[in-house]
């Protein structure tokens, strides 16, 4: 019982954080809509802090999750594997629940530098990178690090412009430049 409550408050937390905004909810919203207590909330997140960055490694696992299985359905090989990935993205964006990304977001809501959440984002940020790398090297790109660092930002842009103007196909927009920069990359290794 105790390990569903956790993860009832968990799963209550995150959603609110996730359509609200981490700042604009407070305990008691939190505690209200998990229909519990703030003395069973502390028990498990003795702070709201420890409670936003439990739902930044939710979120984490369960992106990267996404991300793998729909690459994997979609793609065998490399360069399809990174095309893929955009793929994944924009079926995401596409659904109604979308708000962002959860790291872009909790990174904009807390910006300073040495702080947990932010350092979180940037942890979810080096991960996703470090997975393009692995998926341009597999593919044989001639700066795989590159590669994947202009990859990133042509999804963190374009799911930022989802947000801003839903229904704008930026992700779509995205993919296509991702081609050109693929196919210039792997030409670059031919010559």
């Amino acid at each position: 019982m105790a390990r569903n409550l956790q993860d009832h408050i968990l799963q209550t937390a995150s959603g609110l954080f996730y359509s609200q905004g981490i700042k604009a909810t407070g305990v008691d919203a939190i505690v209200k809509a998990a229909g519990t207590t703030k003395m069973s909330l502390y028990k498990y997140f003795p702070s709201k802090d420890d409670l936003v960055l439990a739902h930044l490694r939710k979120s984490r696992e369960a992106i990267m999750t996404r991300i793998l299985t729909g690459v994997e359905a979609r793609a065998d090989q490399p360069r399809q594997k990174l095309l893929a990935v955009f793929a994944v993205f924009d079926e995401l964006l596409s659904s109604p629940e979308f708000r962002g990304c959860p790291f872009i977001n909790a990174s904009a809501e807390f910006a300073e530098q040495a702080n947990p959440v932010q350092l979180a984002a940037a942890e979810f940020s080096d991960e996703f990178r470090q997975l393009l790398t692995d998926l341009a090297e597999q593919a044989g790109a001639a700066h795989p690090d590159e590669l994947s660092k202009q990859l990133a930002m042509l999804i963190s842009g374009a799911i930022v412009s989802e947000q801003m103007r839903r229904e704008s196909g930026a992700m779509r927009t995205a993919s296509a430049a991702a081609e050109i920069l693929i196919e210039n990359s792997l030409a670059a290794t031919k010559a």
